[in-house]
C-alpha cells in the first residue's frame, strides 16, 4: 500500500482540517487518509494505484475548502520533495518551482515574506484598536456630528481588523461554503448593514486579536516538537584516506570511523574505539545522570559529548540512526489518531451544517410567526453563528495528543499515535518479557554440568558452536564463557529453531542439540532430574552438559511494579521462556504475583490475546528478541530501547531510556492527558451551550458570541499545552 504525504499550505481552520480529512476519506481509491493540523500535513494511504493521484486530491480539497494548496513532498522533513514534478532543487536564495511558498520542505525560510506579513497584521490589527477606540469615545461625548465618527471609527475597526477574514468568507460563500471566515465574515457585515456597528466591529477586533493569540499558542507547541530535531546533527568528522574531513552526516556509511570532539553531539549510532568522555543522554532517554563512555561502549547520535574526545567506529546509517527514529516516530504519530480525536473530527463535519440550519430557523420563523421583526431575529442569528464554531474542540484536541507525545518523548518515552496513549492511558493488564526487561538482560553462565562421557570444556565448546550465530542473550553468555569462539572450526549447517534453540552438525556428522527443556524433549534427549538448567547442550541424542544462567534483575524494577499497582493496573504477568524455577525466582524477586514460564512467541501471543478476551487494555513490554509478534498482538505494544529496529517497527510506543521506571510516569501522563482532552469538550460544549440558548433568546450580544468561540479556543488551547511540558 503507497503512502504519500502532503502539506497543506494555506490550512488555517481546524474545522477546515476535519472537512479536508472526511472529504479525501471518501474517495474509493483512497484507503487512509488523516489530517495533521498542527503540521498541516495531509497524510494518504493508497488501495489502488492513481497516477494521477496528486491532481485529484488538489480536486478533492477544493471542493470543500477555498485557496488550499495540496503540495507532495516524499520522506522525512528535510527528504526531496516534489512540486508539479519537480524534484529538490539547489536554491539561490529564490524558489522558482513552488513561488516561494517551501520554507519546511526546502530547508530555507522565506523570512521577508514572512516579516511583511507580521508586520502587516500587526499594523492593521493597532489601526483597527485604534479606530475602535475612537468610536467609543465618540459614542459618549456630546459633540456635533459625534455618532457620524463613531460609526465611521467602528466601521474601520471592521475593514482593517476584519478585511482578510473577509475576503476568506466572500471566496467561499461564493463557492456555497460555510467555514469559520464565511460565518464572521456574515456576522460583521450583516451587523454594518443591520447599523450594529459596535457589535460588527467588537466581532472584527476581538476574532483578530483571539486567532493571533491562538496562532501563537500552536506554534510555541510545534516549535518545542521541531526543537527535537536539533538533536541530529547534520555533519559528522570523518576519517578518510586523505584525512579528517566533516561530511553530511547522510553520507556517512557504517564501519567508517568519526571524530567526536568535545561537547559536539553525536551525529551517527557507534561503538567508541578510543578515548574516554561522559555523555549526556537526556535528549534521547529523559536521564540526567552522565554515562560514561569508554572503549566498546555503544553510543547513540542525539547523545551529547563531554570534555573528552572519542573516536567512533559508525553502526548504523543516517536514516536509521537514534534521532532519526525518534524524529520520525513524534512527527509522524499524528497519522494515528486516537478515539477522541476521531470522534471530534466526525463531530465537526456533522455539528456545522445543523447550527447553520438552526440558525437559518431562528432568523426566519419567529418572524412569520409575529413574534418580533426579523431585525431582531436576524441579530440573534448572527450571534447563534458566530458562537457555534467548533474550533475550541477541534483544535484543542489534536494540539492536546500532540503536545503529550512530544512531552513524553522529553522523558524518554516514544509513541506512533495518539490511539496508543490513549490505550496505555486505560491499561488494566500489563505483561512484561523478562529478560532485558525485568532483568538487566546480560546474563552470565555460573556453571556447566557435564554429562556422562563428555567434559564440562567439551560442553561449553559444542554450545558455543552452535550458537556463534544466535543474537540471544543466553548465546551470548554461553560464547563468552567459553571464549574466543571465533577460532571453532568444524561445524556446518547451523539452523535456528524458533523458540526451542539452535542445531549444527560437527565434520564427522554428529548433531548438536542446544536450547531448553523443551528442545531436548522433542529430540527424546534425556536430562536429569532435579535443579533445571536454563540451557543444555547435546550431541548426537545424548546430553553432553547442562548449563546454569543467571540474570540479576534491573535496579528499580521491584518499586516500578509497586508504583504500577497503586495506579490500578489489576494485572500484571510475566512472560517468559525460561523454565518454572528461574522464572518464579525472578517474579517473586521484583514483586510480580503472576507468571508463565517455558513460553514460545506464539505462546506469549494466546497469553496476550486472553486477556484482551476478558475485556482489558493490554500492554506488552519487551526488549524485542522474539517479541516482535506479541508486541503487535497487544493493544500497547511497548519496546525497550532503540536497539532493536524489528522491536521499534513492530511496537507502538518505545522506553528510549531503557529503564521501566518511565513506564508509570507514562501512564500517568497519558491519564492526565484524556483527562485534560475531557476537560475541554466538556468545557467548550458547556459554554457553547449556554451561549447558543441565550442567543436564540436575545440575552447574548455578538461580542459573548466571539468569546464563546476564540475565548474558549484560546482556555482549551492553553490547557492543552500545558502537556508539552510533563509533570516531574
Amino acid at each position: 500500500m503507497e503512502k504519500i504525504k502532503y502539506t497543506l499550505e494555506n490550512l488555517d481552520c481546524a474545522g477546515c482540517a476535519a472537512k479536508a480529512e472526511a472529504a479525501v476519506n471518501n474517495a474509493t481509491w483512497i484507503e487512509k487518509a488523516t489530517v495533521d493540523f498542527m503540521n498541516k500535513r495531509l497524510t494518504v494511504h493508497l488501495s489502488d494505484i492513481n497516477p494521477n493521484a496528486d491532481e485529484d486530491i488538489q480536486k478533492i480539497i477544493d471542493s470543500v475548502l477555498v485557496g488550499v494548496k495540496v503540495v507532495q513532498y516524499e520522506g522525512d522533513d528535510t527528504a526531496e520533495r516534489k512540486s508539479g514534478g519537480h524534484k529538490e532543487h539547489e536554491h539561490d536564495g529564490s524558489c522558482h518551482c513552488c513561488d516561494g511558498e517551501c520554507e519546511e520542505e526546502h530547508g530555507h525560510s522565506h523570512e521577508h515574506g514572512e516579516t511583511e506579513n507580521s508586520t502587516l497584521m500587526l499594523v492593521t490589527t493597532i489601526i483597527a484598536l485604534a479606530a475602535g477606540a475612537v468610536g467609543i469615545a465618540a459614542q459618549f461625548i456630546d459633540f456635533p456630528a459625534h455618532e457620524i465618527v463613531s460609526a465611521a471609527g467602528y466601521i474601520c475597526a471592521i475593514v482593517f481588523a476584519g478585511y482578510d477574514v473577509a475576503l476568506k468568507g466572500i471566496k467561499s460563500i461564493l463557492k456555497f461554503r460555510l467555514d469559520e471566515s464565511a460565518l464572521m465574515a456574515i456576522a460583521m457585515v450583516a451587523a454594518a448593514i443591520l447599523g450594529e456597528f459596535f457589535e460588527g466591529a467588537m466581532v472584527a477586533v476581538l476574532y483578530r486579536i483571539g486567532e493571533w493569540l491562538e496562532d501563537k499558542a500552536v506554534d510555541n507547541s510545534r516549535r518545542s516538537i521541531e526543537a527535537l530535531a536539533e538533536i541530529r546533527p547534520d555533519t559528522a568528522n570523518v576519517k578518510r584516506s586523505t584525512g579528517m574531513a566533516v561530511v553530511r552526516a547522510e553520507e556517512v556509511e557504517p564501519g567508517e570511523t568519526i571524530l567526536i570532539r568535545p561537547h559536539e553531539r553525536i551525529p551517527l549510532d557507534c561503538i567508541v574505539t578510543e578515548g574516554a568522555s561522559d555523555i549526556d543522554s537526556s535528549a534521547l532517554t529523559g536521564e540526567s545522570l552522565p554515562i560514561t563512555a569508554e572503549p566498546g561502549s555503544e553510543l547513540l547520535s542525539g547523545m551529547m559529548n563531554g570534555d573528552g574526545s572519542l573516536t567512533a567506529r559508525v553502526t548504523n546509517n543516517y536514516e536509521n540512526s537514534a534521532a532519526a527514529r525518534i524524529i520520525s516516530l513524534v512527527t509522524e504519530s499524528a497519522e494515528n489518531k486516537g478515539n477522541a480525536e476521531k470522534f471530534v473530527t466526525r463531530f465537526a463535519v456533522v455539528y456545522t451544517p445543523i447550527v447553520v440550519g438552526l440558525a437559518l430557523l431562528i432568523a426566519v420563523v419567529p418572524p412569520l410567526l409575529g413574534m418580533g421583526g426579523f431585525r431582531e431575529f436576524i441579530l440573534r442569528s448572527l450571534t447563534f453563528l458566530v458562537a457555534s464554531c467548533p474550533c475550541a474542540i477541534v483544535i484543542s484536541v489534536p494540539l492536546a495528543f500532540f503536545s503529550s507525545i512530544g512531552g513524553a518523548s522529553k522523558f524518554g518515552v516514544l509513541v506512533k499515535g495518539g490511539n496508543f496513549a490513549e490505550q496505555l492511558a486505560k491499561a488494566r493488564a500489563i505483561a512484561f518479557d523478562k529478560t532485558g526487561t525485568v532483568t538487566e538482560g546480560k546474563p552470565e553462565v555460573n556453571d556447566i554440568a557435564a554429562g556422562e562421557g563428555f567434559t564440562s570444556e567439551e560442553a561449553a565448546q559444542m554450545a558455543a558452536a552452535a550458537e556463534i550465530n544466535s543474537i540471544h542473550p543466553y548465546a551470548q553468555a554461553i560464547k563468552e564463557y567459553a571464549g574466543a569462539v571465533s577460532d571453532i572450526t568444524g561445524y556446518r549447517n547451523y539452523s535456528e529453531l524458533a523458540g526451542h534453540g539452535v542445531m549444527c552438525e560437527k565434520s564427522d556428522g554428529s548433531v548438536i542439540l542446544c536450547g531448553g527443556g523443551k528442545l531436548m524433549k522433542k529430540y527424546g534427549v534425556e536430562i536429569p532430574n532435579g535443579k533445571k538448567a536454563q540451557a543444555y547442550v547435546a550431541c548426537d541424542g545424548k546430553l553432553a552438559g547442562s548449563i546454569f544462567i543467571s540474570d540479576s534483575p534491573k535496579a528499580g524494577v521491584q518499586s516500578t511494579i509497586a508504583d504500577m499497582k497503586k495506579l490500578g493496573v489489576d494485572e500484571i504477568t510475566m512472560l517468559t521462556g525460561d523454565g518454572y524455577e528461574n522464572a518464579e525466582q525472578v517474579a517473586q524477586s521484583v514483586g510480580i504475583e503472576k507468571f508463565r514460564a517455558e513460553m514460545l512467541p506464539e505462546n506469549k501471543v494466546e497469553a496476550i490475546e486472553e486477556m484482551k478476551s476478558r475485556g482489558m487494555a493490554t500492554a506488552f513490554v519487551g526488549d524485542g528478541i522474539n517479541d516482535a509478534p506479541v508486541l503487535a498482538s497487544a493493544d500497547v505494544g511497548i519496546a525497550m530501547g532503540l536497539g532493536s529496529g524489528a522491536a521499534i517497527e513492530a511496537a507502538d510506543m518505545v522506553l528510549s531510556s531503557n529503564n521501566l521506571s518511565t513506564l508509570p510516569r507514562a501512564i500517568k501522563h497519558f491519564r492526565q492527558t484524556m483527562g485534560i482532552i475531557r476537560f475541554n469538550i466538556a468545557f467548550a460544549l458547556a459554554v457553547k451551550a449556554a451561549v447558543l440558548i441565550a442567543a436564540a433568546f436575545g440575552y447574548a450580544p455578538m461580542w459573548a458570541a466571539v468569546f464563546a468561540d476564540v475565548g474558549v479556543c484560546l482556555i482549551c488551547v492553553a490547557n492543552a499545552s500545558r502537556l508539552i511540558e510533563p509533570k516531574k
